[in-house]
């Protein structure tokens, strides 16, 4: 398994980085652009939210 930024491997990759992963074991048809990597637990998904906009 492994992450890049920009053709460079990492170790590790923060909140907010663009990166590429390898992830030995999934097809590519089970995962798709925009979804969440996480630590089982750390975050709770949402698929709805409330919002006051001002344009």
């Amino acid at each position: 398994t492994d992450i890049e930024m920009f053709r460079k491997l990492l170790d590790s990759a923060s909140a907010g980085d663009n990166v590429g992963v390898l992830l030995r074991g999934m097809k590519k048809t089970d995962v798709e652009r925009g979804m969440v990597l996480a630590k089982p637990g750390s975050i709770t998904p949402h698929t709805k939210f409330k919002a006051e906009l001002y344009v």
